[in-house]
């Protein structure tokens, strides 16, 4: 296989590096806004979902056993942690997902020298959410019966001790996907086209991709994680694919 899996999640980390840099403030200051309500309103909607949850529980349970809501609250936080952390990202990438476009010229722009006819503008981003999140709808297509086979082999007996594995390979290879579509996108060529590219370097594509997933699980590490991924899929788009340079006839339709 192509591609080298420790370079591949170099990218991410490059990536956030990048965000420091005064030329992009603003174009991740957007998105890190956008994400950080999108996070605030799922953990209060967790939290009072499994707060209710867990009365009820407890209303059922004799008062000398009152002991043990000390005992569920740290696993109830536990659980909304881990379930926000996978539900803010996937709800986030879709909501900012034209400002993601926009990062990405800007970081492609700082990189080559050379402009990206992309949004040009927060205006432009503005206009471009209904494409972008129909774009990523479309993608739901593609990811969607992948998961439903891994959940299915979760239920098959000796097959669910790999499920772990099968879930975050999954996860490396949807977000390598995923983010290396934003530069992509920019040049007008299509998922398939974004898919055959990870597929040829599917090292690197699993390396990135694979430490997306473990950053997106982390608390306050997941506000990040997504202007990050956005910069280290660009890195990822000018280091590797596009130096390549077979890609012609591969417009988006």
């Amino acid at each position: 296989m192509r591609g080298n899996a420790l370079t591949g999640a170099g990218y991410l980390v490059r990536g956030a590096s990048l965000l420091t840099r005064p030329t992009l403030r603003l174009f991740v200051l957007v998105p890190l806004a956008v994400n950080i309500l999108i996070f605030s309103a799922v953990i209060w909607w967790g939290v009072s979902f499994l707060a209710g949850w867990l009365d009820s529980i407890m209303a059922g349970i004799p008062d000398w056993l009152g002991f043990l809501e000390w005992l569920l609250w740290p696993l109830v936080g536990l659980l909304v942690t881990l379930t926000t952390g996978y539900l803010f990202t996937a709800v986030a990438i879709v909501i900012a997902s034209p400002f993601n476009n926009l990062l990405a010229e800007k970081v492609e722009e700082m990189l080559t020298g050379r402009e990206v006819a992309g949004l040009e503008g927060l205006g432009a981003a503005l206009a471009g959410v209904p494409r972008g999140i129909f774009r990523e709808l479309a993608k739901l297509l593609y990811f969607v019966p992948m998961a439903a086979l891994v959940l299915l082999l979760t239920f098959v007996p000796g097959l669910n001790a790999l499920s772990p594995v099968l879930w975050f390979v999954f996860g490396a290879w949807m977000f390598s996907l995923e983010f290396l579509d934003y530069p992509m996108d920019n040049h007008n060529l299509s998922f398939a086209a974004v898919r055959d590219a990870c597929r040829e370097r599917r090292l690197s594509s699993l390396g990135f991709g694979g430490l997306v997933a473990l950053c997106t699980g982390i608390p306050l590490v997941n506000f990040v994680v997504v202007p990050a991924a956005v910069a280290g899929g660009t890195l990822f788009w000018v280091e590797e694919v596009a130096a390549d340079g077979h890609l012609a006839g591969r417009e988006a339709g």
